[in-house]
């Protein structure tokens, strides 16, 4: 299987999961392009069962993938692909007796770092993640935000070109979901890695992410990029002061299909409409207050295809 962009880090063609009859993947086809990426969809959706598929930790039913240009059931044998890739899992991967800088020296070494440069290395990334002054707690003392950390420190110990999170926000109270957040972000934005970001929280994927992928019941709903998929939508609210009822007369006038919701007017208008409305009520005794366009929102298009509603 050739993968149709070169840029691409993950392809998957026809990527089918069954357990025990139940479909977990129906035949993905993927072309997730470099950067941040967001997986989306409700629990159950089927995130979880990709990555695995995609770590070659899962075998799938049928169908193909290929993750930095290796397949994905030949990972295991594969070590240098596997040093190119770190692993957040939704599930606790800890040792709970270690201390938090050896646990990480240790995971070092397993994704092929020589043990001096493994240490070097622990200490930088949990210092990074702001795990710095308790790195020689052993990590059954750790809060549950602070061993969300660890398993990011471990994920980045071998300085890999590509790291998957699976839901690495779980348990985290807001102050340190945000911190989490934000290290994700630096770890994309300012050190160049690529991202695949598996969330069920769709401020977290808007937060972080430039291209999206929603999943249910194992399809793919949506694929694109964010700033393509999020664009102006056809409705604006608008509040006038004067003559309501002329304002009502100018809006039927022109063909607008509206409502009056409090003191607001609901216009539905795939077309840029302000400049002609300004030019009808012209002279008339109707002032426009406020006029803003409704945007599409990422919850938008998730609720619009998950649900089937939506705007």
């Amino acid at each position: 299987m050739e993968a149709k962009n070169e840029g691409s880090v993950v392809v998957t063609r026809g990527l089918t999961k069954l357990y025990k009859g139940l479909i977990a993947l129906n035949g993905v086809d993927l072309d997730i392009p470099r950067g941040p990426i967001g997986l989306l969809g409700p629990n159950g959706a089927g995130k979880s069962t990709l990555i695995k598929c995609l770590l070659g930790l899962v075998r799938p039913s049928s169908g193909t993938s290929l993750i930095l240009g290796h397949s994905s059931h030949k990972l295991g044998e594969a070590r240098e692909a596997r040093s190119r890739i770190g692993y957040v899992p939704e599930n606790d991967c800890l040792i709970p007796d270690m201390d938090a800088v050896t646990y990480v020296r240790y995971m070092g070494e397993i994704s092929g770092l020589p043990a001096m440069d493994a240490m070097q290395r622990a200490h930088e990334v949990l210092h990074y993640v702001g795990i710095g002054d308790e790195r020689y707690r052993r990590i059954d003392t750790y809060s549950t935000g602070m061993k969300q950390k660890i398993k990011l420190a471990q994920a980045l110990v071998h300085d890999p070109e590509f790291i998957v999170l699976d839901e690495p926000t779980n348990g985290m109270d807001p102050k340190g979901r945000q911190e989490m957040l934000d290290l994700i972000k630096d770890v994309s934005r300012n050190h160049g890695k690529n991202i695949l970001l598996s969330s069920h929280l769709l401020p977290d994927v808007e937060y972080i992410c430039d291209h999206v992928i929603i999943l249910n019941f194992g399809n793919v709903l949506v694929q694109g990029d964010l700033k393509d998929l999020i664009r102006p939508g056809e409705e604006y609210e608008i509040r006038v002061r004067g003559d309501e009822k002329l304002f009502r007369k100018v809006l039927d006038g022109m063909g607008m299909k509206w409502e009056k919701s409090g003191v607001f007017f609901h216009v539905r208008s795939g077309d840029d409409i302000l400049k002609d409305l300004y030019k009808a009520i012209g002279n008339k005794d109707i002032q426009i207050r406020h006029a803003t366009r409704h945007r599409q929102t990422l919850e938008d298009i998730f609720f619009k295809n998950v649900t089937g509603g939506g705007p």
